[in-house]
């Protein structure tokens, strides 16, 4: 896709996987603005990381109150007394899983793309190193894509760069948009709220640092 005057929005939180996202679109669209939603998540500290980055960039950022989502989906996530686990058994999802949350977030940046007359709207959902989360694949956002599109009467486009990239090719993405230190030292990935390299110990920071691992074992080889 060249660059146009085309307007997008993100679905941003200040993690490693939306601020790559963030700055992939930067390179496709003339005008870009930020939605992060508020769900009383086990760290507000993630919203204060999305805004920062949202004010470094000079980007508009939305911030909107999605407080019912805590209240129905009690989880590790939305829950501080709940210990984050890895899933106990094959095929079962983790504790971290917010039931309807992508559901929800896209469809309510897809009401504000439509209000700032934005068509594309981008989201860093993964199937390819992910928990297991049954909205986070491939068939889910084509259908939820073409599901707003017909309640809407629009043809908006939900932009999933990195649905098919490992963490390792996650990284080498950042690489490429000339921000991988950027997002290495400033973004909020862990789970329990320390920014950059996190604790090292829940669930997305080592699926974090494995992939920062094989990524920078890779470029050894490439450039030694």
């Amino acid at each position: 896709m060249e660059k146009n005057n085309k307007r997008a929005v993100v679905v941003f939180s200040g993690g490693q996987d939306s601020t790559t996202c963030l700055f992939w679109a930067l390179e496709k669209f003339e005008h870009v603005e930020l939605v992060t939603f508020d769900y009383n998540q086990r760290h507000s500290l993630e919203i204060e990381v999305a805004r920062e980055i949202a004010e470094d960039q000079g980007l508009k950022h939305h911030i909107l109150d999605m407080s019912l989502l805590n209240q129905l989906a009690p989880n590790a996530l939305t829950r501080a007394d709940i210990e984050v686990e890895n899933a106990e058994a094959e095929g079962e999802l983790p504790n971290t899983f917010v039931p309807g949350r992508n559901l929800l977030f896209l469809s309510f940046a897809t009401i504000l793309a439509n209000q700032i007359d934005a068509k594309h709207i981008i989201t860093g959902v993964c199937e390819t190193d992910f928990s297991g989360y049954p909205d986070c694949c491939d068939i889910f956002t084509k259908s939820l894509n073409v599901t707003l599109n017909l309640s809407m009467d629009e043809d908006f486009v939900i932009h999933t760069p990195l649905m098919w990239l490992d963490k390792a090719e996650t990284w080498e993405m950042a690489d490429g948009l000339q921000v991988f230190d950027y997002i290495r030292e400033r973004t909020l990935t862990c789970y329990n709220g320390i920014r950059g390299a996190g604790c090292g110990e829940c669930p997305a920071c080592q699926l974090r640092q494995r992939g920062l691992d094989q990524y920078l074992a890779r470029r050894q080889k490439v450039n030694p």
